[in-house]
C-alpha cells in the first residue's frame, strides 16, 4: 500500500515535535516522516515521548500505535532549538523534492506538510516563497490554488504571497479563469461536491460600492463572474467581504473565493485556528498542510499542539480513498 509523507519542515521549530505526535495514530495506509533520524530522536527523549523509530528503506508495514516510519534525510548543521541557521535550508528543501518526486512517480498518495521558515531559505541564497510555489514549479503546472479549511469554511485566494500593492494589477481576467476553473474541477472531483455554490468576495470595500470605491469589480471581476453564472454555475457576483462571511451567507456556500491572502485567512482562522488546514488544489497530486507557522519559541516545549497537522493527514487520507 502506497505510503502518504509526510515533511518535517524547519528543523528548529516545532515541526519534529508535532510529526512525533504521529505516533499515536493507527491508519489504514502507512506514515513516513521526512526527517533526520537522530533529530527525532533527540526531540524524543526531550518531549519524554517513548517512540519506536523505524527508518523507512523502501519496505513497509501497518505501523503499530507508539511506532513511526522515517525516512532519514541528514541535516547540514546541528540543531539548536528556536534558532535558524540557513546552514540547514537545504535539508528543508530536500524533505519537499522529495515529496514531491514521490507523489509524481507514483510512489506514494500524496504530502502533509509540516511549517517551514521562509525567510531563512531565502537569507541562504535561495528563492523562496512558498510550499504552494514550490510544487507547482515542481509539477510543472501554470497555476494552483490556496485553499484553506475548517470543518464549516473552505476559503480560496485569487492572489497568496504577494504585497497588497500589487493585488489589483494581479487580478486579471486570465487569473481569475484559471484560479475559477481550478476550483470548480477540485470540489467536484476531490470533495465529491457535483454542484458547488461558490461565494465570490470583491476587492474592494463594499465590492466597489457601483464604482465609487474603485472599478475592479466592475471591469474585471463580475464579466469573469457573469460567463461562469451563464454557463449554470452557482457562483454569486463580487459581494461586500465585510458582509460576506456571516453565518446567514455561508450556511449554503461550498467554498468562498477570496481575492488577496488577509482578506479572507483572518476569518477562516478566528473560526478555527489549530484546526484549519490548507489544501493544494490543481496539483496532479495531494498536498495538505498545516495552518501554522514554525513556533520556534515553542520548540521542545512539549507546548505545541499537533492538531493540524493531524487534521491534515486525516484528509490527505480521505482524499486518497476517494
Amino acid at each position: 500500500m502506497l505510503p502518504l509523507y509526510v515533511t518535517s519542515g524547519e528543523p528548529a521549530g516545532i515541526g519534529p515535535d508535532i510529526c512525533l505526535s504521529l505516533a499515536d495514530r493507527v491508519d489504514e495506509r502507512p506514515l513516513v516522516v521526512l526527517a533526520d533520524i537522530h533529530l527525532l530522536k533527540k526531540r524524543a527523549e526531550l518531549l519524554q515521548k517513548e517512540i519506536e523509530l523505524f527508518e523507512y528503506q523502501g519496505q513497509l508495514e501497518s505501523a503499530a500505535q507508539g511506532q513511526l516510519y522515517v525516512e532519514h534525510i541528514p541535516l547540514n548543521t546541528e540543531v539548536v532549538l528556536g534558532q535558524l541557521n540557513a546552514e540547514n535550508s537545504a535539508y528543508v528543501l530536500e524533505q519537499l523534492r522529495r515529496s514531491a518526486d514521490y507523489a509524481m512517480s507514483g510512489k506514494s498518495v500524496g504530502v502533509a506538510t509540516a511549517p517551514v521558515q521562509k525567510s531563512i531559505i531565502n537569507e541562504a541564497g535561495i528563492h523562496f516563497s512558498g510550499h504552494t510555489e514550490y510544487y507547482q514549479e515542481f509539477a510543472g503546472v501554470d497555476r494552483v490554488v490556496m485553499m484553506l479549511a475548517t470543518k464549516t469554511l473552505r476559503v480560496a485566494l485569487v492572489t497568496t504571497h504577494l504585497a497588497l500593492r500589487d493585488v489589483p494589477d494581479a487580478i486579471t481576467p486570465e487569473r481569475l479563469h484559471q484560479v475559477i476553473d481550478i476550483l470548480i474541477h477540485d470540489l467536484k472531483t476531490k470533495f465529491k461536491i457535483d454542484h458547488p455554490n461558490i461565494l465570490v468576495c470583491g476587492l474592494n470595500p463594499h465590492a466597489g460600492e457601483n464604482g465609487y470605491l474603485g472599478m475592479e469589480e466592475i471591469e474585471v471581476i463580475n464579466p469573469v463572474l457573469e460567463s461562469y453564472r451563464a454557463q449554470g454555475i452557482n457562483m454569486s457576483l463580487s459581494l461586500p467581504a465585510d458582509t460576506l462571511f456571516t453565518p446567514e451567507n455561508l450556511k449554503d456556500a461550498d467554498a468562498v473565493l477570496a481575492m488577496y491572502h488577509d482578506q479572507g485567512l483572518p476569518v477562516l482562522k478566528s473560526q478555527g485556528f489549530g484546526e484549519a488546514i490548507n489544501i493544494t488544489l490543481g496539483l496532479p497530486f495531494i498536498r495538505t498542510s498545516v495552518d501554522h507557522g514554525t513556533a520556534l519559541s515553542l520548540a521542545g516545549t512539549g507546548l505545541a499542539k499537533s492538531s493540524s497537522l493531524h487534521v491534515a493527514v486525516d484528509l490527505a487520507l480521505q482524499l486518497a480513498r476517494q
